[in-house]
């Protein structure tokens, strides 16, 4: 299993981007979570397999209809074993 840290730029807030990532993440089996940033962005941790989390950065890539997304910044990390995906307000520290 491979973690990502996903950050996407662009017109990709107010757009439903966030009920959209779970939307996929849930029918591919990814998990993790995605949240609005202050700057604009939106924040993702997904988890899953090569091919699954592949398809996900897809639809990162694309966005839902109305989203405009100009960058996309993917960075692996160790695994935090999320159960399932959510959406957050913020991120919260362990």
């Amino acid at each position: 299993m491979k973690h990502l840290q996903v950050s996407v730029y662009g017109k990709v807030q107010g757009v439903f981007f966030r009920a959209s990532a779970k939307a996929v993440a849930d029918v591919l089996g990814v998990k993790g979570l995605v949240l609005n940033q202050p700057d604009g962005s939106v924040y993702i941790e997904a988890e899953g397999d090569d091919f699954s989390l592949e398809e996900f950065l897809d639809f990162c890539r694309q966005g839902p209809e109305k989203a405009q997304v100009e960058k996309v910044v993917i960075n692996e990390a160790e695994p935090k074993n999320y159960r399932n995906f959510e959406i957050k307000k913020k991120l919260v520290s362990p």
